[in-house]
């Protein structure tokens, strides 16, 4: 449909936005001032996803319920209606009937005098890069405003890409290295202990204000994803790897503590731990390859490399010749702004 003139100059702005690029912080505040500023909305959660298991991390948000955060999160993944790993487009909460909207809606927000939510998903063939929940107490989203949403939805999506890209610096000689850091939560995502440096990595991820605690917030999504799986609304495993700073990335799982033979406790009722270590070099490299957007065969030859082949090595793996290989190093090369194999490998394995 013709956006509305308000929808559509914001829509350039936007896009305007998305040239621009930036970190993947400062892209969504800027992005959500201009949603803000168009559509009225009082609330809002824009999460950072794993590309491959899209469980969410990072979030800039601004939610009424801080202090039940963990409960919010928890019925977040447990609700199926417009989940973001489903979604298509952008869509209303408001378009479903009410016994339809999950237990998010009944159990927290229709209760708080939400109206309506508008929801959209950043992915495309290279995986999930993000995922946005926008709330509004007063009237219901319009079919204009879900339409300006899916017009500017590629546009976002390439952005938060582009971000996840740059967050691949080579790791400075002799940084620090975490980890395993241990969260433990109760079945209802409250914390129930830690390891004295996982405070330390949780305000990296997401700085808190001065005097507060860090909020935990990507390890209560990782442990929501846990208790998805379990409910069968969800089938991904309970795993997210996110960028935390000069090249860093970090694994969050979760997991249920095992009681023991004949202890009596149902699986439900057992806490969750969530460890938080560095991402291994092959699942940087996955996620390296999916920011910058290569080529199956252009995958191919990085994993290649990063296990110490050659041109010969590599051509005869890929059945290809060495000619091509270099033709697909190259693409590589450009697509990643290196010039040179061992900066290329720095970058991709954080080594």
């Amino acid at each position: 449909m013709a956006l509305p003139a308000s929808h559509a100059r914001s829509r350039e702005r936007v896009l305007r936005i998305c040239a621009t690029g930036g970190d993947a912080h400062a892209l969504r505040v800027r992005l959500l001032r201009e949603f803000r500023g168009l559509l009225g909305v009082e609330a809002f959660a824009f999460l950072l996803t794993d590309p491959v298991t899209s469980v969410g991390c990072a979030p800039v948000a601004r939610v009424p319920f801080l202090p039940e955060l963990p409960r919010l999160i928890r019925l977040k993944y447990l609700t199926s209606a417009d989940r973001w790993t489903s979604l298509t487009g952008a869509a209303a909460l408001s378009a479903l009937p009410e016994d339809d909207r999950g237990p998010l809606w009944t159990e927290m927000l229709r209760p708080a005098g939400v109206r309506d939510v508008a929801s959209t998903v950043f992915r495309d063939r290279f995986g999930c890069w993000g995922f946005l929940d926008l709330w509004r107490y007063g009237v219901e989203f319009g079919a204009a405003d879900l339409a300006y949403l899916d017009s500017v939805a590629g546009a976002v999506t390439e952005a938060l890409r582009r971000a996840q890209a740059a967050a691949f610096p080579a790791r400075p000689p002799g940084a620090g290295r975490p980890g395993p850091l241990v969260l433990l939560l109760s079945p209802d995502l409250r914390v129930r202990g830690q390891t004295p440096q996982a405070p330390v990595y949780l305000a990296g991820l997401i700085p808190p204000e001065e005097g507060r605690a860090p909020i935990p917030a990507a390890a209560y999504n990782v442990a929501a994803q846990l208790l998805a799986g379990e409910a069968g609304i969800d089938p991904h495993p309970p795993r997210a790897r996110v960028h935390l700073a000069e090249g860093l990335w970090l694994t969050l799982r979760a997991a249920r503590i095992d009681d023991g033979p004949g202890s009596g406790v149902p699986r439900s009722e057992r806490e969750i731990a969530v460890t938080i270590e560095e991402t291994t070099p092959a699942d940087r490299l996955d996620v390296f390859c999916r920011a910058h957007g290569l080529t199956g065969r252009e995958t191919e030859l990085l994993g290649l490399l990063a296990e110490g082949a050659d041109t010969g090595a590599a051509a005869d793996a890929m059945s290809l010749s060495a000619h091509t290989v270099q033709d697909h190093l190259k693409s590589v090369f450009a697509k990643t702004g290196t010039h040179h194999r061992r900066g290329l490998l720095a970058r991709a394995l954080g080594s």
